[in-house]
């Protein structure tokens, strides 16, 4: 598997297929909020919670595995570097506000089934499912723009 990841990608750029394969696994999820977002918007709410708890739980994979060990290596470590500012800029304004949709959204997804505490429940149901929604948006756009600054738009991108 470790072999497969680290092979050259396949959208004929500088990057690997794991940063391949997470840009277009990322783009599905917001592909899926977008598509609970209609769900909920016509009504069809049991629909909605599934499929924005699938899309969920494949950006958890996405972030635990494929995102934070780049970030580790190429931003906090530094590994191959030194790069242009624009490469560590974009990178951590992406990891910033993509936290922020991570814990708002994973939370809204929980609080969906009931599972956080009543202290924790909110009332204004619709307010924390659109903030979520949003950032993921801007979030999976800063991720672009992200691919395309370590492996398009820099001179020296990252090998892993």
């Amino acid at each position: 598997m470790t072999n497969l990841l680290h092979a050259p990608g396949f959208l004929g750029t500088s990057a690997n297929f794991a940063a391949d394969m997470t840009l277009l696994l990322s783009i599905l999820v917001m592909g899926l909020f977008s598509i609970g977002f209609y769900l909920a918007r016509k009504g069809r709410y049991d629909a909605h919670k599934w499929v924005q708890t699938s899309g969920a739980a494949m950006n958890i994979v996405l972030v635990l595995w494929l995102m934070l060990l780049p970030y580790r290596d190429f931003i906090l470590r530094d590994s191959g570097g030194p790069r242009e500012g624009s490469f560590y800029l974009v990178t951590s304004i992406h990891a910033g506000v993509g936290f922020l949709a991570f814990i708002l959204g994973n939370f809204v997804v929980l609080r969906g089934h009931r599972l956080v505490p009543r202290k924790l429940q909110f009332n204004n149901y619709k307010l924390f499912m659109r903030t979520a929604y949003g950032l993921y948006l801007v979030t999976t756009l800063l991720g672009i723009s992200t691919y395309y600054t370590w492996f398009v738009a820099t001179s020296k991108p990252p090998v892993f």
